[in-house]
């Protein structure tokens, strides 16, 4: 009676649990699918970006050496600017003292006499300063030499600095610009490996539609072990491997209609329950999911599918999907997962 009770409420609550654990399974995949592929466009776009970081950064290192180098002839600029003035006051001393000389050997000459000795130490010190003040001259005409070839310098230098900060602004516009055709790019491909993902699962439903043993949870296939494997065993029995031919079948036809360009892979993972494994074969449920995953990919690709495009991975234990530790939950634990996604 009470078995009779028992199963009768496991009959009225059965329909509602677990299309309630379906349901948020699928939300919970969905939204782990979408963080995915936002970090695997973010991994890509850091490395696109990257590459346009150095060559901005050497860019950058050159504004500023030409920018080092443009304060320094600026200030040699002022150098030699002060130095021609200063040569200017002398050049001009010596012009007004030569004057004064001029204007004393005038009013010797018109003394006359004695005055002749002084007359010719006059000429002397004229002529003197008249040597002075070409030298001077001659220095002035080169620093002003100097000055325009200083002036040409720093018009060069003004000119790059601004061809590279041409450079630069050209740069960061076309870093953004290959941000946002690089996430219009990977929006496409995850777009078409949305429609290549549903038109397989599609057809993995027909194919598999009368096993009810085999569910749909979220965008995964799940295959109890019980229906491809033997109790402890990594060994496909015939009743899997006939359904595992049926799989073979439909990954050779998707792998002829999605494109090359398009990277992705079937995920084949190993689940067990929490009972521990007493296997001379397996040293824990980590070897045991592992190697029934593997053994499906083999089989896969003995029967035509790419290796490429199989991945096979084992959970052990550790990626319930019934938390409870009944039996029943522990049945559902031992599966086999198949996820389309991408590489």
């Amino acid at each position: 009676m009470a078995i009779a009770l028992s199963r009768r409420r496991q009959e009225q609550s059965a329909p509602y649990w677990p299309g309630f654990v379906d349901a948020m399974a699928q939300l919970l995949l969905v939204i782990i699918f979408l963080l995915s592929v936002f970090m695997v466009a973010q991994f890509l776009l850091a490395r696109e970006i990257s590459g346009q970081d150095s060559a901005l950064g050497q860019l950058r290192s050159q504004i500023a050496e030409l920018t080092e180098l443009l304060a320094l002839e600026k200030s040699a600029k002022e150098n030699v600017d002060s130095m021609l003035i200063a040569l200017t006051d002398d050049f001009n001393a010596e012009k007004a003292k030569s004057s004064s000389l001029a204007a004393m050997l005038a009013a010797e000459s018109e003394k006359g006499g004695s005055a002749g000795s002084t007359i010719s130490g006059l000429r002397t010190d004229l002529d003197k300063e008249k040597e002075i003040s070409a030298e001077a001259l001659a220095k002035v005409e080169l620093l002003n030499q100097q000055i325009a070839a200083m002036r040409r310098q720093l018009s060069q230098l003004n000119s790059l600095l601004a061809d590279a900060e041409t450079r630069n602004r050209t740069s960061d516009a076309q870093i953004a610009d290959l941000g946002k055709r690089l996430n219009s790019a990977l929006a496409q491909r995850v777009q078409e490996l949305s429609r290549y993902r549903s038109e397989f699962f599609g057809r993995l439903r027909q194919i598999l539609s009368q096993r009810s043993d085999i569910l749909v949870v979220g965008d995964r296939f799940v295959f109890q072990s019980e229906v491809l494997f033997d109790k402890g065993s990594a060994i496909l029995n015939k009743e899997g491997q006939m359904e595992m031919l049926a799989l073979a079948e439909a990954v050779k036809q998707l792998e002829t209609e999605i494109p090359g360009d398009i990277a992705w892979v079937l995920r084949v993972d190993g689940h067990t329950d929490v009972d521990p494994i007493l296997s001379l074969q397996f040293k824990s449920n980590w070897e045991l999911s592992a190697g029934r995953s593997i053994a499906v990919v083999n089989f896969l690709i003995t029967n035509g599918v790419m290796p490429k495009h199989l991945v096979a991975a084992g959970f052990g234990e550790f990626q319930p999907i019934d938390p409870g530790s009944t039996e029943e939950a522990k049945s559902r634990n031992r599966r086999i997962e198949l996820k389309l996604t991408e590489r």
